[in-house]
């Protein structure tokens, strides 16, 4: 291993999603535990029409960019403009549906009728076509073996990994082949990562092994295929362009994998607290 200084690299960037494919929180400083940010992507909407009830995302339903989801509490604050906030309380231990996420087929906690109307209005769906559900606390959702090896990774409704880093010199670079899009560079935010870091040459990630962030250290285990959600602007759920999947198509292809990447999928080997401006001591593979 080759080690960076840790001065030279900083926690740029830190988010958590509670609800999966809602709008992005961002946090000054947050606990990293083995299941990733706490909190994130406890939640998810599923549609109803499939058996198990399949997960939605802003893949099929871009509106859920609009959607914000705050924890306060045991509740859940949802707001989305024109309607009235909603709080949603914890959901009963009976109130058990069956969902899917890619291949796990899991028991989740259904947070009721109201939140589910509330979906569909922001959905513009009838009612109870789609329902808001929880992560059940004595679930444990495995990540793949094959790239988590036997860190002993699980996550809750994320798509596969507890974490997804980014580095801020890549979307830089990136920019720099993109050109600006509507007259502005394209943000971060479309590629939703939980943690961004600053000081690292841009696609350097692709050679990290570990990062230490104080007490908390990750591993990055997989480069991150992207979708057309990072085609869709984080405040209006618009579509405008096929940007930046056109751009990465001319030089971030990866035919193992099936697709562009941008960032990488992360373990989280030690848990612990990380700050925004904290410094990283990064690890490069050979």
């Amino acid at each position: 291993m080759i080690e960076t200084s840790p001065s030279d690299v900083r926690v740029a960037g830190l988010f958590c999603y509670p609800v999966k494919s809602f709008r992005a929180v961002s946090l000054d400083a947050a606990h990293i535990a083995t299941t990733g940010v706490t909190h994130d992507r406890q939640w998810m909407v599923v549609d109803t029409r499939t058996s198990p009830e399949r997960f939605v995302t802003q893949r099929e339903a871009p509106a859920l960019a609009t959607v914000s989801a705050i924890i306060d509490g045991d509740s859940l604050l949802l707001s989305c403009a024109p309607l009235a906030e909603l709080r949603v309380s914890a959901p009963p231990s009976h109130a058990l549906r069956r969902v899917k996420v890619w291949g796990s087929e899991l028991i989740a906690l259904d947070a009721g009728d109201e939140a589910a109307a509330w979906i569909g209005r922001v959905l513009d769906a009838p009612p109870h076509r789609y329902r808001l559900v929880k992560f059940h606390p004595e679930q444990r959702r495995e990540c793949s073996a094959r790239y988590a090896g036997d860190s002993g990774a699980h996550t809750f409704f994320a798509d596969g990994y507890p974490l997804l880093l980014a580095n801020a010199s890549s979307l830089d670079a990136l920019n720099s082949r993109m050109g600006r899009i509507a007259g502005h560079a394209m943000p971060m935010n479309r590629f939703r990562p939980n943690l961004v870091l600053a000081g690292l040459p841009a696609w350097d990630e692709d050679h990290v092994e570990t990062v230490a962030i104080g007490e908390v250290l990750v591993r990055l285990v997989k480069p991150c295929v992207r979708c057309e959600i990072t085609t869709t602007h984080q405040d209006s759920g618009a579509r405008l362009s096929d940007e930046p999947l056109a751009t990465l198509a001319r030089f971030r292809n990866n035919p193992d994998l099936g697709g562009v990447t941008f960032g990488w999928n992360a373990v989280v080997l030690r848990e612990g607290t990380v700050k925004l401006g904290d410094a990283c001591a990064v690890e490069y593979r050979f």
